[in-house]
């Protein structure tokens, strides 16, 4: 599904990253864990194409998105990947079904479509009452289901957590991470979550561990 080969990043003189080889399966959901600065959130930006590594290689079902450049890569990013992370970053102006209805509108999705597709999701994610609700009118919890509907607007194989419950009470923690095992057993996506949440990471098919822009196991 997702491979890296001897991803590098520095920035400046501190390198962050300094070889790193992975492995993701299809429908897994894999946690990368790790002290603040060792190099998790500069990780998953790189699998997300968010960013590039100076060096190394990323393939998605065997498509090295290395080669993909601007629009191509772009769409390729909008198809493929969804993204979820601490702080939701829902556009405060836009009602939640709108929200949630963007990447499909920049994926070139009609209205009628799109919206008929976020509300599909946000029906399994029991938020059906709540659709034309804007950010504020929302609780923590509810605003990152919100958040995490968007991530599926496109059908993504993978979806991208960076600390996705950092910002939750005890209550929506755990009813967000019972979430994302539902989603890949309904859904079939595939996950990869940044956590400093230790009872997140004991839940996953397989934890990563990075110290010192290395991977020490899990690999």
């Amino acid at each position: 599904m997702i491979i890296t080969r001897g991803i590098t990043k520095s920035f400046g003189e501190l390198k962050v990253l300094k070889g790193i080889d992975i492995e993701v399966k299809a429908k897994e959901v894999v946690t990368i864990v790790g002290a603040s600065g060792a190099g998790k959130t500069t990780l998953l930006q790189i699998i997300g194409t968010l960013d590039r590594p100076d060096s190394g290689q990323i393939t998605y079902d065997g498509t090295d998105v290395g080669r993909l450049k601007g629009r191509a890569l772009a769409t390729f990013r909008n198809r493929n990947i969804g993204f979820v992370f601490q702080f939701h970053q829902l556009l405060p102006e836009f009602t939640a079904l709108e929200n949630v209805c963007i990447p499909a509108y920049i994926a070139g999705k009609s209205k009628v479509d799109a919206e008929a597709r976020a509300s599909e999701i946000l029906g399994f994610l029991n938020l059906t009452d709540r659709m034309e609700h804007k950010p504020s009118e929302l609780s923590g919890g509810e605003q990152q289901r919100i958040a995490v509907a968007r991530a599926l607007i496109n059908n993504p194989s993978v979806v991208l957590a960076d600390e996705p419950s950092g910002n939750l009470d005890s209550e929506n923690k755990n009813e967000l991470h019972k979430l994302f095992f539902r989603l890949r057993d309904n859904f079939g996506q595939t996950f990869v979550i940044v956590t400093h949440d230790r009872q997140l990471a004991n839940m996953s098919d397989r934890i990563l561990q990075i110290k010192d822009g290395l991977i020490i196991n899990g690999s």
